[in-house]
């Protein structure tokens, strides 16, 4: 059965991929013939990189990249909020079940991954999460999935009513001569206080005291380094600015580089004071689970559980098909789009290589390469609606999640066979 909306294409000549490739192709045909203007920096220097933290909050972020300086108190803090969220269980009782769930950038793309969730509360099946993750637009779509289906009808109008006038408006020419991105990002900006409320602040702290992780992947490119917010611990903080600070996490994440501006934090390190600047989270990783640096095979020692991750990848396992590229623009734009393509699956390789050694059931989601409707501009409420249709349609009926990352052992017979044990060990592999 085709996945097309209403058995249509929404007819259009936008790329596939929806990450406003055609605007990046512009830049950096433009780079050549245009001097662009520079932000007003303080940039931290180099030494101070791994120290410097955000002003008014010390411990809400970590490298994405590497093990956190603090690794044994996090496996211990890890193991103490699945207590806290379970007790203690009888062995009688089955093993505990503690799911996370990765969210990935793609832009308008989103519209499926929100389609996903809220027809899996329409199923009855979806979980609670313990472990939240989103970059870009995974970033926009996390916190509803963390906070559960009661934030489904909200999830449903940011993803199937906002136009790209709600998102951005367009400044080529003033970008180009004197600024730092091809768009401005006030319309986005309004639209996350819209939906990123105290209310929504206070449940995410709650639900981090109760055992549970929000985090949200940034990229610093100062340092060209993926940075993990910890949203929860931000939300218990003593930070007097703290919805303000969780708003422009979420913004710096789903900020395409050139595209949409960076955005600016305030940081100290050794006394004094510097800034940073942070932008999409997908340049560094379109999807992550936690740094591969850190192992929790044996962190829930004397429990017995099981633990399950959900990727939901906001994108095809490959790009349409696209005859007839030719001239720069579209040379580029269609580069960048199957470079992005690859780095993504490249990722989900990742994850799962980390889901293997750490014993963990992975389940991977993305949009089918049936689904064939196509987006006239970046945001395209028509096209939007349709992928958030098709996502939810088939996760109302069962999703069919894939259990390896794309191209992987398709015709292996290799089954993961956990127990109690080997659960806290890793799995080990049978034929």
């Amino acid at each position: 059965m085709s996945d097309r909306p209403n058995g249509k294409n929404v007819s259009s000549n936008y790329d596939g991929q929806r990450n406003c490739m055609g605007a990046m192709g512009l830049v950096l045909l433009s780079l050549s013939v245009a001097a662009c203007g520079s932000l007003t920096r303080n940039p931290v220097p180099k030494d101070l990189a791994d120290t410097a933290s955000i002003v008014g909050s010390a411990k809400v972020r970590f490298w994405g990249d590497a093990a956190p300086p603090d690794l044994r108190a996090l496996k211990k803090r890890m193991a103490e909020s699945v207590r806290a969220r379970f007790g203690r269980r009888s062995y009688r009782q089955g093993p505990i079940s503690v799911e996370y769930l990765a969210i990935s950038g793609g832009s308008d793309d989103g519209a499926y991954g929100a389609g996903l969730l809220v027809g899996w509360s329409a199923a009855g099946t979806r979980p609670e999460f313990q472990v939240v993750t989103g970059v870009s637009t995974g970033a926009i779509i996390a916190p509803f999935a963390f906070l559960g289906p009661r934030y489904d009808q909200q999830l449903r109008e940011a993803y199937t009513n906002t136009a790209s006038r709600k998102i951005f408006e367009p400044r080529l020419l003033a970008g180009l001569i004197q600024g730092s991105s091809l768009a401005s990002t006030a319309p986005l900006r309004q639209l996350i206080q819209k939906y990123v409320t105290k209310q929504m602040l206070r449940e995410i702290a709650k639900a981090h005291l109760n055992g549970r992780r929000l985090l949200i992947g940034t990229t610093n490119l100062d340092a060209g380094r993926p940075v993990i917010w910890d949203i929860g611990a931000l939300a218990n903080s003593s930070h007097p600015r703290a919805l303000e600070l969780f708003r422009k996490i979420i913004r710096a994440s789903a900020a395409i580089p050139a595209v949409f501006p960076p955005v600016q934090f305030e940081v100290e390190a050794d006394g004094k004071r510097f800034d940073e600047l942070h932008a999409d989270g997908g340049v560094s990783a379109s999807v992550f689970l936690y740094p591969a640096q850190i192992t929790t095979g044996n962190y829930l020692t004397g429990l017995r559980f099981k633990r399950r991750l959900y990727v939901i990848r906001n994108s095809k396992v490959r790009p349409d098909y696209a005859p007839g590229v030719r001239g720069l623009v579209s040379i580029t734009r269609r580069s960048l789009t199957t470079l992005i393509s690859s780095s993504g699956t490249g990722d989900l390789y990742r994850i799962y290589l980390i889901s293997i050694r750490d014993g963990i059931d992975y389940n991977l989601a993305q949009i089918p390469q049936s689904f064939t409707g196509q987006s006239a501009r970046p945001f395209d409420v028509k096209y939007m609606r349709a992928l958030f249709d098709v996502g939810y349609r088939r996760a109302r009926s069962g999703y069919p999640w894939s259990k390896r990352p794309p191209g992987y052992g398709i015709q292996s017979r290799t089954v993961v066979r956990l127990n109690p044990s080997q659960a806290l060990s890793g799995p080990r592999h049978s034929r």
